[in-house]
């Protein structure tokens, strides 16, 4: 059945950012925040393609099953036209995105989840934050390394481990399903509202009882107040209540309300090179004839000119020539700053450099082998370090090792769990059989009696 409740959807660039890299959407029964990154313009890019892939979803499903399953498929959609859209325009390449998302089916919300984004739950006077932030610090904080309080100000706070992006075309989503009452209030939003605003204050905000559009509006005042460093969207969702239940078109802010799209400017003509200097005519005679006594001395001229050239010539050869090994030597240097995750015949390696090679020399290295072995990882994930995993940094590389290290023991420890309910069914079936063999022993006693 169709939603009943009120709903609002706000978008501001906030009081740092040059453009607006969020998107909203509320509608009749989907309600979506994405919040976009990559570069001025992939950001926007990023989760606009998010809300367009998501938008269909809008619409009444028979289970919650059913629009879980939509919403993991158009979540990789959407990843696989981010990944098109790199490949398309190269200047996007590394834009991604956040996705958080309610689709409400009958008294239940199905909620989808990757990033940092959040979505709140205010029931019974209490706020309740229903996603778990899919980053660094937040790993930190679940493993009692630092506390939620430190986590808000931590220097890699805004790290994400998990995103919807141009690197991963099967996004893991985290997908769960809540039952609601009447008079729950929703909150979804971009970090640049959690991120600023704490829980203290959103509760004081949610606790008012006014319509969503105002609610919103006072987040967003406490937000620009605390100097709204990124953009801010806010998604608030009524379940029954006292306003006015919402009708019309589906509500659109941030950058997916832009119908023509996001448009990247093309890089302006180079300026001539200073080899190649820009010449105009001369206003001089075309033809001047010297008198015989200036013959000798412009013939000399010509000789020291074109010794200049020559000199001029080489010595801009040897500038460039230098530049170039110093550009050979800078990229080499630089390429030792990146770092990549790989397989290195049965475990994970952490490699130092770039996956490319020059004639016979390899432009990596072994930095660590984690001792993760291959085979305790899910195959796809086991193809993903195949293929290799490209990291920002060394932070970023040994963050994605530690995340391919629960994934291993989680599926080492998923196969122990299937193999001991094996063995406890085969236990368990030839119990049976035994018991069925005492049974035909003891009709057989009984027939002879």
């Amino acid at each position: 059945m169709v939603f009943e409740g009120s709903s609002a959807a706000i978008s501001h660039t906030g009081k740092v950012r040059s453009n607006n890299q969020d998107s909203g959407y509320a509608g009749d029964n989907l309600f979506v925040v994405a919040d976009g990154m990559g570069g001025h313009a992939g950001g926007d890019v990023a989760s606009s393609i998010a809300i367009a892939h998501l938008e269909g979803l809008d619409e009444t499903y028979s289970s919650t099953d059913d629009a879980q399953a939509a919403l993991q498929a158009a979540t990789t959609t959407a990843a696989r036209a981010l990944i098109k859209a790199a490949k398309e325009r190269p200047e996007l390449a590394g834009l991604g995105t956040t996705v958080s998302g309610i689709i409400m089916v009958d008294d239940s919300a199905v909620i989808g989840h990757i990033g940092d984004s959040r979505i709140y739950l205010f029931r019974d006077d209490e706020v309740t934050q229903i996603t778990a932030d899919h980053t660094f610090v937040q790993r930190l904080v679940d493993s009692g390394r630092i506390t939620p309080e430190e986590a808000r100000y931590h220097p890699r706070r805004s790290v994400l481990m998990r995103v919807l992006s141009d690197m991963d075309p099967d996004p893991e989503l985290d997908l769960s399903v809540m039952p609601t009452l009447p008079g729950d209030r929703w909150l979804l939003c971009s970090d640049g509202l959690s991120g600023v605003v704490d829980d203290a204050h959103l509760r004081k905000a949610l606790r008012l009882g006014l319509a969503p559009g105002r609610t919103a509006d006072i987040l967003l005042k406490q937000a620009l107040d605390g100097g709204a460093p990124d953009n801010v969207t806010i998604v608030i969702v009524d379940v029954g209540g006292q306003h006015p239940l919402r009708s019309g078109p589906p509500i659109i802010v941030g950058s997916a309300s832009n119908p023509s799209g996001v448009v990247v400017p093309t890089a302006r003509p180079g300026r001539t090179s200073w080899l190649h200097p820009v010449r105009q005519a001369a206003n001089e005679p075309s033809h001047f004839e010297p008198a015989a006594a200036y013959l000798e001395e412009i013939i000399e001229e010509d000789r020291r000119r074109a010794r200049r050239r020559r000199i001029g010539w080489f010595a801009g050869l040897v500038l460039v020539l230098g530049l170039f090994a110093g550009a050979l030597w800078s990229a080499y240097n630089w390429t030792q700053t990146r770092y990549f995750i790989g397989a290195d015949e049965d475990t994970v390696v952490i490699f130092q450099g770039i996956q490319q090679n020059i004639g016979p020399w390899s432009l990596s290295e072994v930095h660590e082998d984690t001792g993760i072995l291959m085979d305790d990882l899910p195959y796809f994930t086991r193809t993903q370090v195949e293929r290799t995993i490209t990291a920002a940094s060394l932070e970023d590389a040994e963050a994605i090792a530690e995340r391919l290290r629960v994934t291993a023991e989680d599926n080492v420890a998923r196969q122990l769990e299937r193999e001991q309910a094996q063995r406890e069914q085969a236990e368990r079936e030839a119990q049976r059989e035994r018991e069925r063999e005492q049974e035909q022993d003891d009709e057989a006693d009984e027939d002879e009696g």
